[in-house]
């Protein structure tokens, strides 16, 4: 069996607590940035890193009207920048993320990079309206609906004013300590809704672990998605983990998990800003990173899960099983699918 290429332990923690890496800057004028999750913790560190780059527009994507315009002000009060906007999206909901995508169409405006930064970790089962477990839903379906809704205007910002736009999703180091079990593995075209059943979550505590497993599958699908666009075409996916940061996705976590959680917090954890740096890497770094992991601002191999075995296999079939549950909620999904994806 060929050598693991992914970190150990100790390396890991070693790049935890070392000294991280320094942003990088680039010319942005004119250009339009969007990104999901924007008004806290990384998100809008990230957004903060981009209003200095002159962009011409910042779109703060949320799910709170009143946070939003809460962290639309604080961005114009703590950078100076005023082309902040302010849109909603609740990506527990598939009719909100519908929306989001037609207030671009409607807009007609540019979009040059798009940050799927959004994610919850609640630790427990909730199901969502759509009749999703929660975590899986916010965090990898209704991220990648958003995505592939947002391909298009992507793509034809490239091309018309001749550059590379970005799609950047967040992953996490923690995406190399899951796999898909081959229990939810055998339902092959119910992969997603084997990982979505709480009977099925009930056992092993994988509900822990259902945060890393969402993790995996933004991986996957960074991957699968380059896999189906031309080599050619001039937007460039990838998949970036922002390391184990300060932050609010864990305030939902109860018990002595969430108390152990706490305490790594203080002892190893990043602060936000130092994680946006990781997505601005991913976001206006080297072009030649399609369809890769990225940490600590340079590539990084994926999980041996992903890239050896069975992996390539279950990514396949996430793929498909994907884009048959979002052509079932917007036509749009296969009009994008006949005109820019191989099949």
């Amino acid at each position: 069996m060929p050598h693991s290429q992914q970190p150990s332990i100790p390396n890991r923690l070693k790049d935890q607590v070392g000294k991280q890496p320094p942003v990088i800057k680039v010319d942005l004028t004119g250009k339009t940035i969007c990104v999901l999750g924007a008004n806290t913790g990384i998100g809008f560190q990230t957004c903060k890193h981009f209003a200095t780059m002159n962009p011409g527009r910042i779109i703060l994507a949320c799910r709170s009207e009143a946070k939003g315009r809460e962290a639309v002000q604080r961005l114009s009060t703590e950078t100076g920048y005023t082309k902040g906007e302010l849109w909603i999206i609740d990506l527990a909901n598939f009719e909100s993320v519908k929306r989001f995508a037609t207030q671009f169409e409607q807009d007609g405006g540019r979009l040059d990079i798009l940050i799927c930064n959004a994610a919850i970790e609640p630790g427990k089962y909730v199901s969502t309206q759509d009749g999703w477990e929660s975590t899986l839903q916010v965090n990898y379906i209704s991220t990648s609906f958003a995505a592939l809704l947002l391909l298009p205007t992507l793509l034809r910002t490239a091309n018309d004013y001749r550059t590379v736009s970005r799609l950047v999703f967040v992953s996490s180091e923690l995406h190399y300590d899951v796999i898909i079990e081959e229990d939810a593995r055998a339902n092959r075209g119910s992969i997603l809704r084997t990982l979505s059943n709480e009977k099925y979550l009930k056992k092993a505590s994988r509900m822990r672990q259902q945060y890393s497993v969402t993790k995996l599958l933004n991986v996957f699908f960074a991957r699968a998605l380059t896999a189906q666009l031309s080599p050619s075409a001039p937007v460039v996916v990838n998949a970036v983990a922002p390391g184990f940061t300060v932050s609010e996705l864990r305030r939902d976590l109860a018990g002595a998990f969430g108390a152990m959680v706490k305490v790594l917090e203080k002892l190893l954890a990043i602060s936000a800003e130092e994680a946006s740096r990781r997505y601005i890497w991913a976001a206006v770094g080297p072009a030649d990173t399609r369809g890769l992991y990225i940490n600590r601002c340079e590539v990084k191999p994926a999980s041996d899960f992903v890239i050896r075995g069975d992996g390539p296999k279950v990514q396949q079939d996430v793929w498909v099983e994907t884009m048959t549950v979002l052509a079932r909620l917007d036509p749009r999904i296969n009009a994008t699918a006949e005109r820019y994806l191989s099949s």
